[in-house]
């Protein structure tokens, strides 16, 4: 089975992103064959610095390492090295339709974010798709926004498939049951989003910030400590957090604060989290400093991805009567 994910170097990374993509992709490196890529194509679709961007991308690698992604366990690279992606991406361009494009969520709410409507921005689900299938992709693990890209991806492969004979397999979502969407600490209606940098926390914040962020978090009427996020959101939302980074069943934690506040319910959180944390920090500023290093395993990834990645082109072009 092979398991197929991307991020963008642009992206700070949160707890949602930790608890709803990248610790279930820690778990697949372990049981699957994993590929792993720094979607800098993507990146460039929004406001990007092009004079920052190969340092953020180098961030954003040791990010990953950092938070435990294993280089002997899986393939690590960069999305523009692999020239079969953008290919991919223009040749299934060609079958997709535009009324596709255009009722895609993400697109219009970035249309109306950033106030514009680029090509690469209208097109970035067709880049999406050749990603993962270029891939032979089984498996992509993503969070509730990313549902409707994929449900696009395997349409694409379906009328590929049928158009020119059997060539790329379809994927299916991994979604978390729990922690695919952690909410805003100020809000717990609203997503968590790195937009909103006060109430966001952020997967590298230092003990200080962890600790403000959670004791201002939103909470909710009444003092007790359970799971409802109907009726009590703030509570929920944190209960969430805090089961998913002990590995306790919300059940047990709810047992462990029986008859306490909220306030301990917090103070427990903030420690858990500053203990939780550290090492990713640690780690990260191990590897800033190691930049050939981080260079070299993108290196590897890149040559080992090239692999599979020309193989499958090889057997598009032949399909669609590019070559003989």
């Amino acid at each position: 089975m092979r398991v197929f994910s991307g991020v963008r170097p642009t992206d700070k990374l949160h707890i949602g992103n930790y608890l709803g993509a990248i610790k279930q992709w820690l778990e697949f490196q372990e049981k699957s064959e994993s590929v792993f890529c720094i979607v800098d194509l993507h990146g460039i679709t929004t406001p990007y610095s092009p004079k920052s961007y190969q340092k953020e991308i180098l961030e954003k690698t040791a990010e990953y390492l950092a938070c435990g992604l294993d280089p002997e366990k899986c393939i690590i690279f960069i999305q523009s090295r692999v020239k079969e992606h953008t290919e991919l991406a223009w040749l299934l361009g060609t079958i997709c339709q535009v009324g596709e494009l255009q009722r895609m969520t993400q697109y219009k709410e970035k249309r109306q974010q950033h106030k514009s409507a680029a090509a690469g921005l209208l097109n970035y689900p067709i880049l999406m798709a050749a990603d993962i299938l270029l891939y032979q992709t089984d498996i992509v693990p993503i969070g509730k926004d990313q549902v409707q890209h994929l449900e696009l991806t395997k349409t694409l492969a379906k009328k590929f498939n049928a158009r020119f004979g059997k060539t790329f397999k379809i994927p299916e979502p991994f979604l978390p049951k729990l922690g695919a969407k952690i909410m805003a600490l100020n809000d717990p209606k609203k997503k968590m989003s790195k937009s909103m940098p006060e109430t966001c926390l952020f997967l590298f914040d230092e003990p200080k910030d962890i600790k403000k962020k959670i004791m201002s978090a939103v909470t909710d009427t009444g003092k007790t400590i359970e799971y409802d996020p109907k009726r009590k959101p703030g509570i929920s939302n944190l209960l969430t957090i805090y089961s998913l980074f002990a590995d306790e069943p919300i059940k047990k934690i709810e047992k462990q604060f029986q008859g306490k506040g909220y306030a301990e319910l917090k103070k427990s959180l903030v420690k858990l989290l500053e203990k939780e944390m550290e090492p990713f920090r640690r780690k990260r500023k191990e590897l800033l400093n190691r930049n050939s290093y981080v260079e070299e395993i993108l290196n590897q990834g890149e040559r080992k991805a090239r692999v599979i990645a020309q193989s499958t082109m090889n057997d598009v072009y032949k399909k669609m009567g590019l070559t003989g």
